[in-house]
């Protein structure tokens, strides 16, 4: 019985650790806010969508923990898919080796929501990506994605906000060169003033708290 007992609590121990990353325990459903340094592209994103305490975002993802795991469910590259906690902050990592990363938790009278959208975003898996950004059109950007979980979680009512996108330069008051190629290459007219949300706007929401910094 006592080396049964032993076996247990060394297991759970193991899983607990396996369960906590630079030194922070994850729940799930945390919200991850990342800096990305991908160039003009990002620069033009964190440009017009400042995030909390004035920190820039361009990307964000929702913490999923898996038994002894912790992965994040994130619409990037192709599609949306889970990548593990560890390659998510290997991508933020700077020259001084810091992580450009803030963690967002929804405040304890949201909590019951988090499992939910969890639910929603594993869902998707495999959705395509939204390389042009528009809301409800069957495809997802990443923060698109945070903002239909909470939503669906919350019985269909918004539980974030959508705002008019801009993608002009707020000190030029013209388009952002890039956007202007990127839509080019996409055939496609810049959606300006189109419904959406973006990193930033969400992790300045009232209903979430600021739980780490990784920087």
């Amino acid at each position: 019985m006592l080396r049964l007992l032993t076996i247990t609590c060394c297991f759970l121990a193991s899983a607990a650790a396996a369960q906590e990353y630079q030194g922070f325990r994850f729940r799930n459903g945390d919200l991850l806010f990342q800096d990305l340094d991908c160039g003009p592209l990002c620069d033009a994103i964190e440009a017009v969508t400042e995030g909390v305490a004035g920190k820039d975002f361009s990307h964000v993802g929702l913490v999923y923990v898996q038994h002894d795991s912790v992965f994040v469910i994130e619409a990037s590259g192709q599609d949306v898919h889970l990548t593990p906690v560890a390659r998510f902050f290997d991508r933020s990592r700077d020259s001084a080796g810091h992580f450009k990363i803030v963690a967002g938790r929804v405040k304890k009278p949201y909590r019951a929501l988090a499992a939910a959208a969890v639910s929603y975003a594993l869902s998707q898996e495999g959705t395509p990506y939204d390389a042009a950004f528009l809301y409800d059109n069957g495809k997802y950007y990443c923060s698109e994605l945070v903002y239909d979980a909470f939503m669906h979680a919350n019985g269909g009512k918004p539980f974030f906000r959508l705002y008019p996108m801009t993608f002009k330069d707020p000190a030029a008051g013209k388009t952002f060169p890039v956007w202007e190629q990127y839509y080019t290459d996409l055939q496609m007219a810049i959606p300006e003033g189109a419904p959406g949300c973006n990193p930033g706007g969400i992790s300045r929401s009232g209903r979430i708290r600021i739980v780490r910094q990784f920087y």
